[in-house]
Protein backbone atom coordinates (compact mmCIF):
# COMPACT_ATOMS: atom_id res chain seq x y z
CA UNK A 1 0.00 0.00 0.00
CA UNK A 2 2.79 2.36 0.98
CA UNK A 3 4.73 1.59 -2.22
CA UNK A 4 1.59 2.18 -4.26
CA UNK A 5 1.15 5.58 -2.68
CA UNK A 6 4.79 6.41 -3.37
CA UNK A 7 4.47 5.35 -7.04
CA UNK A 8 1.27 7.34 -7.39
CA UNK A 9 2.92 10.42 -5.92
CA UNK A 10 5.92 9.99 -8.19
CA UNK A 11 3.67 9.61 -11.22
CA UNK A 12 1.77 12.76 -10.25
CA UNK A 13 5.06 14.63 -9.96
CA UNK A 14 6.13 13.39 -13.37
CA UNK A 15 2.82 14.60 -14.85
CA UNK A 16 3.36 18.02 -13.32
CA UNK A 17 6.92 18.21 -14.64
CA UNK A 18 5.80 17.02 -18.08
CA UNK A 19 2.98 19.56 -18.13
CA UNK A 20 5.31 22.37 -17.11
CA UNK A 21 7.75 21.35 -19.83
CA UNK A 22 4.96 21.43 -22.41
CA UNK A 23 3.82 24.82 -21.18
CA UNK A 24 7.38 26.12 -21.28
CA UNK A 25 7.86 24.74 -24.78
CA UNK A 26 4.57 26.28 -25.88
CA UNK A 27 5.64 29.62 -24.45
CA UNK A 28 8.94 29.39 -26.32
CA UNK A 29 7.13 28.54 -29.57
CA UNK A 30 4.72 31.41 -28.97
CA UNK A 31 7.60 33.78 -28.25
CA UNK A 32 9.37 32.60 -31.39
CA UNK A 33 6.19 33.16 -33.40
CA UNK A 34 5.89 36.67 -32.00
CA UNK A 35 9.53 37.37 -32.84
CA UNK A 36 8.89 36.14 -36.38
CA UNK A 37 5.80 38.34 -36.66
CA UNK A 38 7.55 41.43 -35.30
CA UNK A 39 11.19 41.44 -36.44
CA UNK A 40 13.71 43.66 -34.73
CA UNK A 41 13.62 47.27 -35.88
CA UNK A 42 17.06 47.92 -37.35
CA UNK A 43 16.26 51.24 -39.07
CA UNK A 44 14.58 53.39 -36.44
CA UNK A 45 13.24 56.67 -37.84
CA UNK A 46 13.96 59.60 -35.54
CA UNK A 47 11.28 62.28 -35.25
CA UNK A 48 11.75 65.57 -37.12
CA UNK A 49 11.23 67.61 -33.90
CA UNK A 50 8.59 69.72 -35.64
CA UNK A 51 6.21 70.64 -32.79
CA UNK A 52 4.18 73.45 -34.40
CA UNK A 53 1.37 73.33 -36.96
CA UNK A 54 0.95 75.55 -40.01
CA UNK A 55 -1.52 76.36 -42.74
CA UNK A 56 -0.40 77.51 -46.18
CA UNK A 57 1.53 80.45 -44.80
CA UNK A 58 1.72 80.74 -41.00
CA UNK A 59 1.53 78.96 -37.67
CA UNK A 60 -1.92 77.86 -36.49
CA UNK A 61 -3.45 76.02 -33.55
CA UNK A 62 -3.37 72.24 -33.90
CA UNK A 63 -6.24 71.51 -36.34
CA UNK A 64 -9.02 69.12 -35.33
CA UNK A 65 -9.54 65.90 -37.34
CA UNK A 66 -12.43 67.45 -39.27
CA UNK A 67 -10.54 70.63 -40.20
CA UNK A 68 -8.16 71.52 -42.98
CA UNK A 69 -4.43 70.84 -42.51
CA UNK A 70 -5.06 68.02 -40.04
CA UNK A 71 -2.51 65.20 -40.11
CA UNK A 72 0.64 67.24 -40.50
CA UNK A 73 4.03 66.38 -39.05
CA UNK A 74 3.62 67.84 -35.53
CA UNK A 75 0.39 65.91 -34.97
CA UNK A 76 2.16 62.55 -34.99
CA UNK A 77 4.93 62.24 -32.41
CA UNK A 78 7.64 59.75 -33.32
CA UNK A 79 10.88 58.59 -31.69
CA UNK A 80 12.08 61.75 -29.98
CA UNK A 81 15.72 62.69 -30.63
CA UNK A 82 17.92 61.44 -27.78
CA UNK A 83 21.70 61.61 -27.61
CA UNK A 84 24.45 60.68 -25.16
CA UNK A 85 27.62 62.78 -25.09
CA UNK A 86 30.48 60.51 -24.05
CA UNK A 87 32.81 63.40 -23.29
CA UNK A 88 35.49 62.09 -25.65
CA UNK A 89 34.45 63.71 -28.91
CA UNK A 90 31.75 61.13 -29.63
CA UNK A 91 27.95 61.13 -29.35
CA UNK A 92 25.60 58.15 -29.42
CA UNK A 93 22.14 58.38 -30.95
CA UNK A 94 19.98 56.42 -28.53
CA UNK A 95 17.34 55.73 -31.19
CA UNK A 96 19.43 54.53 -34.12
CA UNK A 97 22.28 52.78 -32.34
CA UNK A 98 24.76 54.90 -34.30
CA UNK A 99 27.75 56.62 -32.71
CA UNK A 100 29.02 59.87 -34.22
CA UNK A 101 32.03 62.14 -34.11
CA UNK A 102 31.01 65.54 -32.76
CA UNK A 103 33.32 67.88 -34.64
CA UNK A 104 33.39 67.79 -38.46
CA UNK A 105 36.65 69.74 -38.52
CA UNK A 106 37.62 71.83 -41.53
CA UNK A 107 36.00 71.37 -44.92
CA UNK A 108 37.59 68.75 -47.12
CA UNK A 109 37.13 67.18 -50.52
CA UNK A 110 35.01 64.05 -50.89
CA UNK A 111 38.13 61.96 -51.51
CA UNK A 112 39.75 63.22 -48.32
CA UNK A 113 36.54 62.68 -46.36
CA UNK A 114 36.47 59.04 -47.48
CA UNK A 115 40.18 58.55 -46.80
CA UNK A 116 39.92 60.15 -43.36
CA UNK A 117 37.48 57.60 -41.93
CA UNK A 118 39.90 54.66 -41.43
CA UNK A 119 42.49 57.07 -40.00
CA UNK A 120 40.07 58.46 -37.41
CA UNK A 121 40.73 57.23 -33.85
CA UNK A 122 38.38 59.55 -31.95
CA UNK A 123 37.06 58.04 -28.72
CA UNK A 124 39.58 55.22 -29.01
CA UNK A 125 37.62 53.58 -31.86
CA UNK A 126 39.13 52.47 -35.15
CA UNK A 127 36.02 51.43 -37.11
CA UNK A 128 34.70 54.81 -38.23
CA UNK A 129 33.13 55.21 -41.68
CA UNK A 130 31.75 58.06 -43.77
CA UNK A 131 27.95 57.81 -43.29
CA UNK A 132 25.53 56.87 -46.02
CA UNK A 133 22.99 59.55 -46.92
CA UNK A 134 20.33 57.72 -44.89
CA UNK A 135 22.59 57.55 -41.83
CA UNK A 136 23.47 61.24 -42.16
CA UNK A 137 19.85 62.28 -42.67
CA UNK A 138 18.89 60.60 -39.38
CA UNK A 139 20.44 63.65 -37.66
CA UNK A 140 18.31 66.29 -39.40
CA UNK A 141 15.75 68.23 -37.32
CA UNK A 142 12.96 70.33 -38.81
CA UNK A 143 12.70 72.86 -36.03
CA UNK A 144 15.44 74.64 -37.98
CA UNK A 145 15.03 77.92 -39.89
CA UNK A 146 15.70 78.10 -43.63
CA UNK A 147 17.84 81.23 -44.16
CA UNK A 148 17.93 83.57 -47.13
CA UNK A 149 20.92 82.34 -49.21
CA UNK A 150 21.94 85.94 -49.91
CA UNK A 151 21.72 87.07 -46.28
CA UNK A 152 24.63 87.59 -43.90
CA UNK A 153 22.38 88.03 -40.85
CA UNK A 154 22.57 85.10 -38.46
CA UNK A 155 20.25 86.53 -35.81
CA UNK A 156 17.36 84.22 -34.92
CA UNK A 157 18.65 81.46 -37.20
CA UNK A 158 18.59 77.86 -36.01
CA UNK A 159 20.37 75.00 -37.82
CA UNK A 160 18.75 71.73 -38.81
CA UNK A 161 20.98 69.73 -36.45
CA UNK A 162 21.30 69.85 -32.67
CA UNK A 163 24.23 72.23 -31.97
CA UNK A 164 24.39 71.12 -28.33
CA UNK A 165 25.78 67.77 -29.44
CA UNK A 166 27.38 68.53 -32.83
CA UNK A 167 29.69 71.37 -33.76
CA UNK A 168 28.02 73.45 -36.44
CA UNK A 169 28.79 76.67 -38.23
CA UNK A 170 27.21 78.55 -41.09
CA UNK A 171 29.18 79.43 -44.19
CA UNK A 172 32.17 81.67 -43.56
CA UNK A 173 32.36 84.89 -45.59
CA UNK A 174 36.15 84.97 -45.18
CA UNK A 175 36.35 81.81 -47.29
CA UNK A 176 33.93 83.16 -49.88
CA UNK A 177 31.07 81.04 -48.54
CA UNK A 178 27.42 81.95 -48.62
CA UNK A 179 25.55 81.79 -45.33
CA UNK A 180 24.03 78.44 -46.38
CA UNK A 181 27.33 76.79 -47.32
CA UNK A 182 27.32 74.16 -44.59
CA UNK A 183 27.05 71.01 -46.65
CA UNK A 184 27.99 67.68 -45.02
CA UNK A 185 29.34 64.77 -47.04
CA UNK A 186 27.93 61.25 -47.25
CA UNK A 187 29.34 58.13 -48.88
CA UNK A 188 26.37 57.93 -51.28
CA UNK A 189 27.19 58.77 -54.89
CA UNK A 190 24.49 59.52 -57.43
CA UNK A 191 23.90 56.69 -59.90
CA UNK A 192 23.72 59.28 -62.69
CA UNK A 193 25.21 62.76 -63.12
CA UNK A 194 24.00 66.30 -62.46
CA UNK A 195 24.33 69.57 -64.32
CA UNK A 196 26.64 69.05 -67.27
CA UNK A 197 28.00 65.55 -66.63
CA UNK A 198 29.19 66.15 -63.05
CA UNK A 199 29.99 63.17 -60.83
CA UNK A 200 27.78 63.81 -57.83
CA UNK A 201 27.56 62.95 -54.13
CA UNK A 202 24.43 63.29 -52.00
CA UNK A 203 24.96 65.47 -48.96
CA UNK A 204 22.89 67.11 -46.24
CA UNK A 205 22.91 70.86 -45.77
CA UNK A 206 22.24 71.40 -42.08
CA UNK A 207 22.11 75.17 -42.65
CA UNK A 208 19.02 75.15 -44.88
CA UNK A 209 17.55 71.68 -44.27
CA UNK A 210 17.95 69.92 -47.62
CA UNK A 211 19.46 66.88 -49.32
CA UNK A 212 21.10 67.74 -52.59
CA UNK A 213 23.44 66.10 -55.01
CA UNK A 214 26.68 68.08 -55.09
CA UNK A 215 29.12 67.93 -57.97
CA UNK A 216 32.53 66.81 -56.72
CA UNK A 217 34.31 69.36 -58.88
CA UNK A 218 33.89 73.11 -59.32
CA UNK A 219 35.55 75.45 -61.82
CA UNK A 220 38.07 76.21 -59.04
CA UNK A 221 38.85 72.59 -58.21
CA UNK A 222 37.46 70.00 -55.81
CA UNK A 223 34.37 71.04 -53.87
CA UNK A 224 34.77 70.78 -50.11
CA UNK A 225 32.38 69.61 -47.40
CA UNK A 226 32.16 69.10 -43.68
CA UNK A 227 32.33 65.45 -42.61
CA UNK A 228 31.08 63.57 -39.56
CA UNK A 229 32.07 59.94 -39.12
CA UNK A 230 29.81 57.17 -37.82
CA UNK A 231 30.15 53.66 -36.40
CA UNK A 232 27.82 50.91 -35.20
CA UNK A 233 24.54 49.42 -36.50
CA UNK A 234 25.64 48.38 -40.00
CA UNK A 235 21.99 47.59 -40.85
CA UNK A 236 20.85 51.19 -40.54
CA UNK A 237 19.31 52.52 -43.74
CA UNK A 238 18.77 49.05 -45.26
CA UNK A 239 15.11 48.40 -46.04
CA UNK A 240 13.42 45.01 -45.71
CA UNK A 241 10.32 45.34 -47.86
CA UNK A 242 7.60 42.71 -48.05
CA UNK A 243 4.66 42.93 -50.45
CA UNK A 244 1.60 41.94 -48.41
CA UNK A 245 -0.43 41.23 -51.55
CA UNK A 246 -3.24 43.60 -50.50
CA UNK A 247 -1.95 46.86 -51.90
CA UNK A 248 0.37 47.47 -48.96
CA UNK A 249 4.14 47.15 -48.46
CA UNK A 250 5.64 46.47 -45.03
CA UNK A 251 9.20 47.54 -44.25
CA UNK A 252 10.38 45.22 -41.48
CA UNK A 253 13.47 47.39 -40.97
CA UNK A 254 11.48 50.50 -39.94
CA UNK A 255 8.15 48.96 -38.90
CA UNK A 256 6.34 51.24 -41.34
CA UNK A 257 3.61 50.07 -43.74
CA UNK A 258 3.19 51.90 -47.06
CA UNK A 259 0.67 52.00 -49.86
CA UNK A 260 2.02 50.10 -52.84
CA UNK A 261 0.49 52.66 -55.22
CA UNK A 262 0.87 56.41 -55.01
CA UNK A 263 -1.92 58.98 -55.29
CA UNK A 264 -1.90 58.71 -59.08
CA UNK A 265 -2.49 62.44 -59.42
CA UNK A 266 -0.80 65.60 -58.22
CA UNK A 267 -2.21 67.89 -55.55
CA UNK A 268 -1.37 70.77 -53.23
CA UNK A 269 0.08 70.16 -49.78
CA UNK A 270 -3.24 70.64 -47.99
CA UNK A 271 -4.95 68.28 -50.41
CA UNK A 272 -2.23 65.67 -49.87
CA UNK A 273 -2.77 65.78 -46.09
CA UNK A 274 -6.51 65.25 -46.56
CA UNK A 275 -6.02 62.51 -49.17
CA UNK A 276 -3.86 60.44 -46.81
CA UNK A 277 -6.06 60.97 -43.73
CA UNK A 278 -9.19 59.90 -45.63
CA UNK A 279 -7.61 56.93 -47.38
CA UNK A 280 -9.06 53.45 -46.84
CA UNK A 281 -6.74 50.87 -48.35
CA UNK A 282 -5.65 47.31 -47.63
CA UNK A 283 -8.27 47.03 -44.90
CA UNK A 284 -6.76 49.94 -42.95
CA UNK A 285 -8.12 53.44 -42.41
CA UNK A 286 -5.36 54.93 -40.21
CA UNK A 287 -3.16 56.17 -43.03
CA UNK A 288 -1.27 59.45 -42.83
CA UNK A 289 1.01 61.55 -45.00
CA UNK A 290 4.59 60.63 -44.00
CA UNK A 291 6.89 63.15 -42.41
CA UNK A 292 9.97 63.92 -44.47
CA UNK A 293 12.26 61.50 -42.63
CA UNK A 294 9.78 58.64 -43.02
CA UNK A 295 9.45 59.45 -46.73
CA UNK A 296 13.20 59.61 -47.27
CA UNK A 297 13.54 56.16 -45.72
CA UNK A 298 12.04 54.47 -48.82
CA UNK A 299 14.32 56.17 -51.35
CA UNK A 300 16.50 53.70 -53.25
CA UNK A 301 19.64 55.67 -54.09
CA UNK A 302 20.88 52.96 -56.46
CA UNK A 303 18.05 53.79 -58.86
CA UNK A 304 17.12 56.86 -60.92
CA UNK A 305 15.42 57.65 -64.25
CA UNK A 306 18.66 57.95 -66.23
CA UNK A 307 20.43 54.87 -64.81
CA UNK A 308 17.58 52.39 -64.31
CA UNK A 309 14.72 54.01 -66.27
CA UNK A 310 12.69 54.06 -63.06
CA UNK A 311 11.79 56.18 -60.08
CA UNK A 312 14.25 56.31 -57.18
CA UNK A 313 12.37 53.66 -55.24
CA UNK A 314 12.39 49.89 -54.88
CA UNK A 315 10.42 48.23 -57.71
CA UNK A 316 8.16 46.58 -55.12
CA UNK A 317 6.38 49.96 -55.20
CA UNK A 318 4.36 51.42 -58.06
CA UNK A 319 5.35 54.91 -59.18
CA UNK A 320 3.27 56.97 -61.61
CA UNK A 321 5.28 58.32 -64.53
CA UNK A 322 4.86 61.99 -65.48
CA UNK A 323 6.05 64.35 -68.18
CA UNK A 324 8.49 67.02 -67.08
CA UNK A 325 8.37 70.69 -68.07
CA UNK A 326 9.83 69.86 -71.50
CA UNK A 327 7.67 66.79 -72.16
CA UNK A 328 10.24 64.15 -71.21
CA UNK A 329 9.22 61.09 -69.17
CA UNK A 330 10.12 61.46 -65.52
CA UNK A 331 8.79 60.73 -62.04
CA UNK A 332 7.16 63.03 -59.55
CA UNK A 333 8.07 64.92 -56.43
CA UNK A 334 6.21 63.54 -53.38
CA UNK A 335 4.85 65.66 -50.56
CA UNK A 336 5.73 65.08 -46.94
CA UNK A 337 3.71 66.35 -43.96
CA UNK A 338 6.68 68.51 -42.86
CA UNK A 339 6.69 72.29 -43.25
CA UNK A 340 9.96 73.95 -44.29
CA UNK A 341 9.92 77.26 -42.44
CA UNK A 342 11.94 80.44 -42.81
CA UNK A 343 12.00 83.57 -40.67
CA UNK A 344 9.14 85.17 -42.60
CA UNK A 345 6.58 82.41 -43.03
CA UNK A 346 5.71 78.74 -43.42
CA UNK A 347 4.70 78.84 -47.08
CA UNK A 348 6.82 75.84 -48.07
CA UNK A 349 6.70 72.11 -47.34
CA UNK A 350 9.41 69.53 -47.85
CA UNK A 351 9.27 66.94 -50.63
CA UNK A 352 11.43 64.13 -51.99
CA UNK A 353 12.21 64.05 -55.71
CA UNK A 354 11.63 60.45 -56.80
CA UNK A 355 12.44 61.66 -60.30
CA UNK A 356 15.08 64.10 -61.51
CA UNK A 357 15.53 67.16 -59.24
CA UNK A 358 15.27 69.63 -62.09
CA UNK A 359 16.31 73.25 -62.44
CA UNK A 360 16.68 75.85 -65.16
CA UNK A 361 20.36 76.50 -65.92
CA UNK A 362 21.50 79.40 -68.08
CA UNK A 363 23.89 78.18 -70.76
CA UNK A 364 26.38 81.04 -71.10
CA UNK A 365 27.43 79.79 -74.56
CA UNK A 366 23.95 80.22 -76.03
CA UNK A 367 22.41 82.55 -73.44
CA UNK A 368 19.47 80.15 -73.24
CA UNK A 369 18.08 78.21 -70.30
CA UNK A 370 18.41 74.44 -70.21
CA UNK A 371 16.33 72.09 -68.09
CA UNK A 372 18.82 69.92 -66.20
CA UNK A 373 18.92 67.48 -63.32
CA UNK A 374 20.63 69.89 -60.93
CA UNK A 375 20.43 67.98 -57.63
CA UNK A 376 19.74 64.33 -58.44
CA UNK A 377 16.79 61.99 -57.98
CA UNK A 378 16.47 61.36 -54.24
CA UNK A 379 17.02 64.99 -53.27
CA UNK A 380 14.92 66.65 -50.58
CA UNK A 381 13.84 70.19 -51.44
CA UNK A 382 10.67 72.21 -50.84
CA UNK A 383 7.77 73.70 -52.78
CA UNK A 384 5.19 76.37 -51.99
CA UNK A 385 2.15 74.71 -50.41
CA UNK A 386 -0.28 76.44 -52.73
CA UNK A 387 -0.35 78.85 -55.66
CA UNK A 388 0.38 78.59 -59.37
CA UNK A 389 3.55 77.11 -60.80
CA UNK A 390 3.27 79.63 -63.66
CA UNK A 391 4.38 82.27 -61.14
CA UNK A 392 7.83 80.63 -61.26
CA UNK A 393 8.59 80.30 -64.99
CA UNK A 394 12.31 79.88 -64.33
CA UNK A 395 12.13 78.17 -60.97
CA UNK A 396 13.53 79.47 -57.69
CA UNK A 397 16.76 79.48 -55.71
CA UNK A 398 20.47 79.44 -56.62
CA UNK A 399 19.97 76.60 -59.14
CA UNK A 400 16.51 77.80 -60.24
CA UNK A 401 14.79 74.70 -58.83
CA UNK A 402 11.66 73.73 -60.75
CA UNK A 403 8.53 74.74 -58.80
CA UNK A 404 5.50 72.51 -59.32
CA UNK A 405 3.32 73.10 -56.22
CA UNK A 406 1.13 70.15 -57.19
CA UNK A 407 2.99 66.98 -56.30
CA UNK A 408 2.20 63.29 -55.76
CA UNK A 409 1.66 61.59 -52.41
CA UNK A 410 2.15 58.15 -50.86
CA UNK A 411 0.57 57.18 -47.55
CA UNK A 412 2.09 55.47 -44.52
CA UNK A 413 0.84 53.90 -41.31
CA UNK A 414 2.30 52.20 -38.25
CA UNK A 415 5.69 52.75 -36.75
CA UNK A 416 6.00 55.13 -33.82
CA UNK A 417 3.42 57.86 -34.44
CA UNK A 418 1.57 58.98 -31.33
CA UNK A 419 -1.38 61.26 -32.29
CA UNK A 420 -1.18 64.75 -30.79
CA UNK A 421 -4.20 67.07 -30.76
CA UNK A 422 -2.69 69.95 -28.77
CA UNK A 423 0.64 71.70 -29.02
CA UNK A 424 2.63 74.67 -27.77
CA UNK A 425 1.19 78.18 -27.69
CA UNK A 426 1.51 80.01 -30.98
CA UNK A 427 4.63 82.14 -31.15
CA UNK A 428 3.91 85.83 -31.30
CA UNK A 429 6.12 87.72 -33.70
CA UNK A 430 7.64 90.89 -32.20
CA UNK A 431 5.83 93.99 -33.37
CA UNK A 432 7.76 96.82 -34.95
CA UNK A 433 7.61 100.11 -33.02
CA UNK A 434 5.01 102.58 -34.33
CA UNK A 435 6.23 104.90 -37.04
CA UNK A 436 6.72 108.51 -35.95
CA UNK A 437 7.20 111.40 -38.36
Amino acid sequence: MHSLLVRTAMFACLLIVFASLRIGAAEEVNAASQDKATPEITYSIVDTSQKRCYNNSKEIEYPAPDRGFFGQDAQYRGNQPAYQDHGDGTVSDLNTGLMWTQDPGDKKSFAKAVAGAPKCKIGGHADWRLPSIKELYSLILFNGIDPDPKSRNRDELRPFINPKFFKFQYGQAKYGDRLIDSQFASSTLYSSVTMLNNQTMFGVNFADGRIKGYGLMTPKGEKTFYALYVRGNPEYGKNKFVDNGDGTILDHATGLMWTKADSGETMTWGQALAWAENLDSGGYSDWRLPNIKELQSIVDYSRCPDATKSATIDPVFEATAIEDEEGNQDYAYYWSSTSHCNLQDARNAAYIAFGRALGWVLDLRTNKYRLLDVHGAGSQRSDPKTGEASQFPRGRGPQEDIIRIKNMARAVRGGVAEPCLTGPAIKKKPQSPPWRP
